[in-house]
């Protein structure tokens, strides 16, 4: 089960300042997160993507400069399986990009894909007309429909402009439940809030919400 963060802001900050924390809250996770990582971050309008195989908290997290916009995701691979950095999100296509977390069983679904992950990104490309959250809402209703049983879904989908992001699981409410912390310019997005920082609120389960 996998770690996600998404941070958006009026002016640009240093990425290190969030992938530390990221960092501290990936190693400390009672699931292990050390199978990879990967973040993606805005840069002359385009999406810049870094992967590594190693654990997040033992990269080099001083060398990325500033941005205003990233999303970043730590790995825990299902069944210790499909260990390789090509399978570590984020995945994207065109200018959309995506990370997920989450434990699927008994999906019916015949969709392109290295890992269940990347498979679920592609189906809900199928619906993409211009409107994220509309193809997100598809997109997870069916596969919901299509599963036998959803241990948890929790994904984040976004453009330069905005997040769309959906939520749902079925258990361990404490690990599953997606976090917030919002103002007038920033917005953060996280599976667990910062340690030491205030202000953060819960994402009710099954949420399906552009922000």
């Amino acid at each position: 089960m996998c770690r996600l963060l998404y941070v958006r802001a009026e002016q640009e900050f240093e990425i290190a300042d969030y992938l530390k924390k990221f960092a501290l809250i990936s190693k400390n996770s009672k699931e292990y997160q050390g199978h990879g990582w990967g973040f993606a971050y805005r840069k002359e309008d385009r999406w810049q993507i870094y992967k590594n195989i190693k654990p997040i908290w033992e990269d080099n997290l001083e060398v990325f400069g500033k941005t205003a916009l990233f999303v970043a995701h730590a790995r825990s691979a299902f069944q210790d399986k499909d260990i390789r950095v090509e399978n570590n999100m984020p995945f994207i296509s065109d200018d959309i990009i995506y990370i997920f977390n989450g434990e699927l069983h008994g999906v019916k679904l015949l969709e392109k894909g290295r890992i269940g992950a990347e498979k679920i990104f592609n189906f809900i490309l199928r619906f993409y007309k211009g409107d994220l959250l509309k193809a997100l809402q598809k997109g997870t209703d069916i596969i919901e429909k299509r599963s036998k049983y959803i241990r948890a879904m929790n994904i984040i989908i976004a453009d330069k402009k905005q997040a769309c992001l959906s939520s749902l699981f079925n258990e361990d409410d404490e690990y599953f439940t997606m976090h917030l912390k919002k103002d007038e310019t920033n917005l953060v997005i996280c599976s667990v809030p910062f340690p030491d920082d205030d202000g953060w609120k819960k994402i009710e389960n099954r949420t399906v919400k552009v922000f």
